[in-house]
């Protein structure tokens, strides 16, 4: 957003920068950290949450900074104002932070970010989340709670999801109705896993699972379900269409986004009034870049022609992408939005639309665990909120630390039956009241 920098500059001139905590310091954490310092005049970042605090303090040393250690309440609010950088355990001491403008939540955890982000809206804190998997289970519940606080709940910009809204907006902006978000994605292969991705994760210093869960659909599912959640979009059926130009070769030539649209058509041409559909496409360029098909809804000629005089088409289709998703360097530009101006970059809509379900990798044995996302055991497919409820389906993110306790097939949905789930956690008490609150009640009472 244009405006936010001449924001951020008034408030570097006033001295008086937006102060940002953040949870989490791996990768991304860090990423973000040297952007807001080195980058992001009018912000600057207070206060890192790590539970491996030596991660913490390197998020402030590799950009020359001297952070401080805190333990208590007092001394964290005594850093903060005399501008000391803070390092800290307890994610608590960031949620009551007197100085603090926003946290930022980037853990990639589910159970650990879910008590966090939930502290730190009821304390009063503009949330804005680089944590997609909790986001998509969670995240209607979370923006009910911040809607009551009165402070923003937000996805951040830079990842796929935050694209594509401003995207939606955008296309919203000169008349037109967006009927399909899109992600272009370069890998896709359910059965991939930490083992597998060994390599390019050591290349790239991340985590194997994670990279995992990248190659087999559940990252993209959750992205997907990020922005499904914010506009009100469905999936055309389960895991998506994702129409694939590559044929399975990553050496062919990619196909220019426009020419994709052929892989769309069938279910665009059914949506009617309907809120579209949230999808990927493989082998398309310019990856990886984002992409939002529109179309026209008043049936005005003369725009239409205007559309196709600007190089769009001849319709009725138009397709809008961005080239580029730039991750971290982006995030600084949505904590701006939140606390400058109230705006969230993208925030559930209203109850679920979609969930990501999970299914069995290999064939499941009783008291086997479901360690992590992108493991050994589970993958991740967006569907329907409707057909969760009503095939009793377990949200990956709910599976995610328990033990199977029936034999499941590979490849099959898995449902809350089948999991023994550890007891007291709050992802499950905050989805349970999600439940309660947007699904029927003879649906909620199957979950229990």
């Amino acid at each position: 957003m244009i405006i936010v920098d001449n924001a951020l500059k008034r408030r570097e001139a006033e001295n008086r920068p937006v102060l940002v905590g953040m949870i989490g310091a791996g990768v991304q954490g860090k990423a973000i950290t040297r952007t807001i310092e080195n980058s992001t005049p009018g912000m600057r970042m207070a206060a890192i949450s790590n539970r491996t605090i030596e991660n913490a303090i390197a998020a402030f040393s590799e950009i020359g900074l001297s952070p401080v250690r805190c333990e208590t309440q007092a001394d964290v609010d005594a850093a903060i104002a005399s501008s000391t950088p803070v390092v800290t355990t307890n994610p608590s001491l960031l949620a009551n932070a007197k100085e603090l403008d926003a946290i930022i939540e980037a853990t990639g955890s589910m159970e650990f970010a879910a008590c966090a982000v939930l502290e730190a809206i009821e304390c009063g804190k503009h949330v804005v989340q680089v944590n997609a998997e909790l986001d998509g289970t969670v995240g209607p519940i979370l923006k009910v709670k911040a809607d009551q606080k009165g402070v923003v709940y937000t996805a951040g910009d830079g990842d796929q999801p935050g694209a594509q809204m401003n995207l939606v907006r955008f296309v919203e902006g000169i008349g037109l109705k967006a009927v399909l978000c899109g992600n272009m994605k370069g890998l896709y292969d359910p059965y991939r896993n930490p083992t597998t991705q060994a390599s390019f994760a050591a290349k790239w210093g991340l985590q194997p699972a994670m990279v995992a869960s990248f190659a087999d659909g559940t990252k993209i599912s959750f992205e997907q379900a990020v922005i499904a959640n914010g506009t009100g979009m469905k999936v055309a059926k389960r895991g998506m269409i994702g129409p694939d130009f590559s044929g399975g070769d990553p050496y062919k030539p990619l196909v220019p986004l426009e020419e994709t649209i052929s892989g769309f058509s069938e279910y665009l041409d059914k949506i009617g009034d309907g809120p579209g559909y949230v999808d990927y496409v493989m082998g398309a360029r310019p990856g990886p870049g984002i992409f939002v098909m529109a179309k026209q809804v008043d049936g005005d000629e003369r725009q239409a022609h205007f559309l196709n005089y600007y190089k769009m088409g001849a319709g009725p289709y138009y397709c809008f992408y961005t080239p580029y998703h730039l991750c971290h360097f982006e995030v600084p530009g949505s904590v701006a939005r939140a606390v400058l101006f109230e705006d969230a970059t993208l925030t559930p809509k209203a109850g679920p639309s979609v969930g990501v379900i999970a299914l069995a990798k290999k064939d499941l044995q009783p008291g086997d665990s479901i360690d992590e996302l992108g493991g050994y055991e589970v993958y991740g497919m967006l569907e329907n909120i409707e057909t969760i409820r009503a095939e009793n389906l377990i949200p990956i993110g709910l599976a995610i630390g328990g033990k199977v306790n029936k034999p499941i097939a590979k490849d099959q949905p898995i449902t809350f039956a089948d999991v023994d789930r550890p007891k007291g956690r709050m992802i499950d008490a905050l989805y349970d009241e999600q439940e309660m609150l947007f699904a029927p009640h003879d649906a909620a009472q199957a979950a229990e």
